[in-house]
């Protein structure tokens, strides 16, 4: 039987546009919002210093707090994080990095509270700066990379639709932890680039359903044509991709819940990052190919072919 024949249940290119100018909508709001709020970096991306605290007891963040204090003024955290099973484990975000007799200071007042000194790691400007800019860098070689291999096993207009998808999950986590403020540092780029694996692997399947499926099309001679194929393509893998999403949303939410603060951002841009994915594969990419591929017919049609521009040579 021509897979063409089954009847399609979801219109999702009838409703293309709307999908489209909420994203629009998402991403100028965004980039508002980014200049206005802007993101909570960690001390990854900025100097900074992080003092590791292990107690033989529960700690609270409000004792650690006032422990700190009590060394002298300017030793107030701008951070506390705690982790462990009994919360026995503090993490003490100081933005500007400490000298080394602050370092001294702390260490030797805190191995006499529990027995051992704190582990005091600094970031300089020029090493947060460095990791920002290998991050940029790393996302952008993976995106070359993909497109690279989606047009070579696909073509191009595969490849740029990918991009542009893999942009947007990208961008909507970063808008989404500007908006709750929580800390982004090296997990939350080991998040956005789990992401954009999960995510590209979500689009390349929809898009060989599509390559499969334009096999049974005889010829493309409109519009309506193209879009069945996108539409029963989407409704043939909707199924798969909404289990595998939330198969592994319910994996990551346990995490988010229960793993502790420590991994808590990358648990959250996980979260975040595969709705974001699953939306883009499904109402973003293949719309996107879908309108660039037709443009790109309409363009072959009306070029010249080759034997009406030798008819047009003068004859000498």
């Amino acid at each position: 039987m021509n897979p063409s024949e089954n009847k399609r249940s979801i219109p999702f290119v009838k409703h293309r546009k709307k999908f489209f100018t909420f994203s629009v909508v998402f991403l100028l709001a965004g980039i508002i919002l980014l200049f206005t709020a802007g993101l909570n970096l960690g001390i990854d991306f900025q100097s900074g210093s992080k003092v590791e605290v292990l107690a033989n007891d529960t700690l609270t963040a409000d004792e650690v707090e006032q422990q700190f204090a009590s060394i002298g003024d300017g030793y107030e955290p701008d951070e506390i994080t705690l982790a462990g099973d009994n919360n026995e484990l503090a993490y003490a975000s100081f933005i500007g990095t400490l000298s080394q007799d602050e370092i001294a200071e702390i260490q030797t007042y805190f191995g006499e509270q529990y027995g051992q000194q704190p582990n005091v790691s600094t970031v300089s400007p020029q090493v947060g700066e460095e990791l920002a800019m290998n991050a940029l860098v790393s996302v952008l070689i993976a995106s070359l990379g993909i497109i690279l291999y989606v047009t070579i096993r696909f073509e191009f207009w595969y490849g740029l639709a990918s991009i542009a998808a893999l942009m947007h999950d990208a961008f909507f986590i970063i808008v989404v932890f500007s908006i709750v403020q929580f800390e982004v540092n090296v997990p939350f780029i080991a998040a956005v680039l789990t992401i954009v694996g999960y995510s590209i692997n979500d689009t390349i399947v929809t898009f060989d359903r599509i390559r499969e499926n334009m096999s049974f099309k005889e010829e493309i001679t409109s519009f309506d044509d193209l879009a069945e194929v996108v539409d029963l393509s989407l409704n043939q893998t909707l199924v798969r991709s909404i289990n595998t999403v939330l198969t592994v949303v319910f994996a990551a939410g346990a995490i988010f819940l229960f793993g502790g603060e420590a991994i808590r951002s990358f648990s959250f841009a996980l979260v975040v990052g595969l709705v974001a994915g699953t939306y883009s594969s499904l109402f973003l990419a293949s719309q996107l190919w879908l309108s660039w591929k037709w443009k790109s017919i309409q363009r072959n049609w009306n070029k010249p072919k080759k034997e009406d521009t030798e008819d047009m040579e003068p004859e000498v």
